[in-house]
């Protein structure tokens, strides 16, 4: 399936619509509907509004319920999956604020208990010293005071024991030169320290020998529920289960070709003592 960015937006309320229109004609209330699916009949008014963008399953669940026939079925199944993609360009991200991005990512952090990242190229913010965090933003113009703090701010969710992170960095994500020597060796010596963490499994892929992959983007797991994926000009948040278990299984691919623990550090301290001489 092809996706348009100027569609995303509008699938939801296309999906939202179609759904209520159905059930309408049906002839079916959003109580009986509720029943029949057991939802609450608050799920199918937000679903029927646009204010919940609801699952595959959850479609699915609907559309047997109110006996839509097959045909109907593959096109909105179709338009479940665009509404449960999203397109973020960077330019529409400063327009309204990079700190409403921040927001956002903090909102995924709190309802979530299983992350995973994969970094290609660059150290992500929740593991970035403050000298790491200002120069990621100083090629966009203005005062991006605000997002600083809140990048910073959303570091705490580390320490939080009821979490699980998995880091995955690329050689080159912790060794590409983005700050002067003295500031890259601190970054890296920030590394290894967030390693040691008993909730972060920290593992970072060598550049030598075979590697039988080559990685595209930068993406983030949270749970089972979401992936997001970095791009140059913005980030794609992908919802359907087919799209987030797709990046769920290559993540499981790059952990084979890591090093984790004391091999890892290992590694991240030699990078950082070349950096200091």
């Amino acid at each position: 399936m092809t996706f348009e960015p100027e569609e995303l937006g509008r699938s939801r309320a296309d999906l939202a619509d179609t759904l209520k229109a159905l059930r309408k004609r049906a002839g079916v209330t959003q109580t009986r509907l509720a029943q029949r699916c057991n939802m609450s009949q608050t799920k199918i008014s937000n679903i029927e509004t646009a204010n919940l963008t609801p699952s595959l399953v959850d479609v699915e669940l609907i559309l047997r319920a109110l006996d839509a026939p097959p045909d109907l079925v593959s096109r909105v199944v179709a338009l479940t999956r665009s509404a449960n993609t999203e397109w973020q360009d960077v330019w529409s991200q400063r327009r309204t604020g990079l700190e409403k991005k921040q927001n956002e990512l903090a909102g995924f952090e709190k309802s979530s208990t299983d992350f995973r990242y994969f970094l290609l190229s660059m150290v992500t913010g929740l593991l970035a010293t403050p000298e790491y965090v200002r120069a990621s933003l100083a090629h966009v113009p203005g005062d991006h005071g605000k997002a600083i703090a809140k990048k910073l701010e959303r570091q705490s969710v580390l320490y939080d024991t009821s979490k699980r992170f998995t880091f995955i960095l690329t050689e080159q994500a912790a060794r590409w030169p983005f700050l002067p020597a003295s500031a890259m060796a601190m970054q890296l010596d920030r590394l290894a320290s967030i390693s040691r963490l008993p909730n972060v499994r920290f593992g970072v892929i060598h550049l030598a020998g075979h590697l039988p992959v080559c990685p595209l983007n930068t993406f983030t797991v949270y749970d089972t529920r979401i992936a997001t994926v970095e791009t140059s000009t913005g980030a794609m948040v992908f919802r359907h289960h087919r799209d987030v278990s797709a990046y769920v299984n290559e993540f499981r691919g790059y952990e084979e070709l890591a090093l984790f623990g004391d091999e890892a550090r290992e590694c991240l301290t030699l990078w950082a003592s070349q950096y200091r001489s």
